[in-house]
């Protein structure tokens, strides 16, 4: 699945060619993705596009008239194309724009979103969103006064995004190695050094992983088409058996509410 860098990479990626054109219409060739495709946006027409911003792993298209807020799911991606490219078996919406070009979305799986809404802070699927972990309020002070008492493991205690968005399992694993923090241990166990190195550490992780144009894993391509390179810094993540690249030692997995986790046995405590 995209995660955050994935999906800030595509904002990037996408923005120089939507900001300033105007979207012409909207082609919905499948309106059976994870939920129904927003009759709104079956309905555009003529409607400049004002920002494209994020918001955790959503992308929010600003028109006058309100936001178009896209999740790309499992295995959605984005591509800016030429107008006159026919689509393909899994192209289910198309954005028509005034500069010749298309925005496509590709979904085999159709577990991404295309909705629509006119306030973003009433929207449901954004109102019940924690701090973005690039942000000032993603602090050590906050990530230490949220761990007390909270007797679950980390490792999934930082996939919550009530508790901040944007932390999946690729980076939540990386993160807890480079900051050498062991995924099974509870989160009130953090001191509140280990919790300033730990927001540090997950700062760093995902400024990297947007240089690098984000992680190549099974689906995901950048909005240009090309492959994101993050994947070949992974310490530990998908390295099972391999050895640690700080120590030697086997890299182990586990599993934590049903999703791989990946660490050093040795250099994480």
């Amino acid at each position: 699945m995209p995660e955050l860098p994935e999906v800030e990479t595509s904002r990037r990626g996408i923005e120089p060619h939507l900001v300033g054109a105007t979207i012409l219409h909207a082609v919905v060739r499948n309106s059976r993705l994870r939920w129904p495709v927003s009759h709104e946006i079956h309905a555009l027409s003529d409607q400049p596009v004002l920002s494209v911003q994020r918001r955790a792993k959503y992308l929010l298209l600003e028109l006058p008239t309100g936001w178009i807020i896209i999740h790309l799911g499992m295995s959605g991606s984005l591509r800016m194309l030429p107008h006159e490219l026919p689509p393909a078996k899994h192209d289910h919406v198309d954005l028509v724009m005034s500069n010749g070009k298309v925005l496509r979305y590709t979904d085999p799986r159709r577990f991404g979103a295309w909705l629509w809404c006119t306030d973003l802070a009433a929207s449901s699927v954004l109102s019940h969103l924690g701090p973005e972990p690039l942000e000032d309020s993603f602090n050590g002070a906050y990530l230490f006064a949220k761990s007390r008492g909270k007797r679950t493991a980390i490792k999934p205690w930082l996939m919550d995004n009530k508790l901040v968005v944007g932390v999946g399992n690729i980076y939540a694993s990386e993160s807890l190695f480079v900051a050498g923090i062991h995924p099974d241990r509870p989160a009130m166990a953090l001191n509140e050094p280990e919790a300033e190195l730990l927001v540090a550490t997950i700062k760093a992780v995902l400024l990297r992983s947007i240089e690098q144009g984000g992680t190549t894993l099974r689906d995901f391509l950048q909005s240009d088409g090309k492959p994101g390179y993050f994947a070949q810094e992974l310490q530990v993540y998908g390295r099972a058996g391999e050895p640690c690249r700080a120590c030697g030692t086997p890299i182990e997995s586990s599993k934590h509410a049903q999703r791989s986790t990946f660490f050093c046995p040795r250099c994480q405590k």
